[in-house]
C-alpha cells in the first residue's frame, strides 16, 4: 500500500453511469479531499456529460490512488458554506503549480461533493 496521503495525489477518477446508454463513463479530474468528502469542480457546469450523468444517477465510483469506492455524488447548494469551502480547497490545491490564474475557474465552476468516508 502506498504511503502517499490520498489528498496529495493530483487526480481522482470518477465513473458515472450514462444517463441514456447505461454505460460506464470514467473521467480523470482534479479533486480535494476534506473531512471525508471529495470535492470536484466542473468547468462546464451542468453542460458536462459526467455532471448530467451523476444528476440522473448519483451512484458513482471514485478512485483515489489505490482505493476505489462505490458512493454517491451531489451538486453542492450554491452560496452555501460548503460551496465556498469546495472552491477554496480546489483553488488552493492547484493554483501553485497551475501556471495560470485559477480564480475564475474557482468562481465559475460547478462544485460537486462525493462521500468518501
Amino acid at each position: 500500500m502506498s504511503s502517499t496521503d490520498p489528498a496529495d495525489l493530483p487526480y481522482c477518477y470518477l465513473t458515472t453511469t450514462g444517463r441514456r446508454t447505461g454505460a460506464s463513463h470514467r473521467i480523470e479530474i482534479w479533486f480535494a479531499l476534506h473531512a471525508g468528502t471529495v470535492y470536484v469542480l466542473s468547468g462546464g457546469a451542468e453542460r458536462s456529460d459526467w455532471v448530467r450523468n451523476l444528476i440522473a444517477s448519483p451512484d458513482i465510483e471514485v478512485e483515489i490512488g489505490d482505493s476505489t469506492r462505490a458512493t454517491r455524488a451531489r451538486v453542492i447548494v450554491p452560496g452555501s458554506d460548503e460551496d465556498v469551502l469546495a472552491r477554496r480547497l480546489l483553488v488552493q490545491k492547484y493554483q501553485p503549480g497551475a501556471g495560470e490564474d485559477l480564480s475564475e475557474w474557482g468562481r465559475s465552476s460547478l462544485p460537486i461533493a462525493i462521500d468518501w468516508s
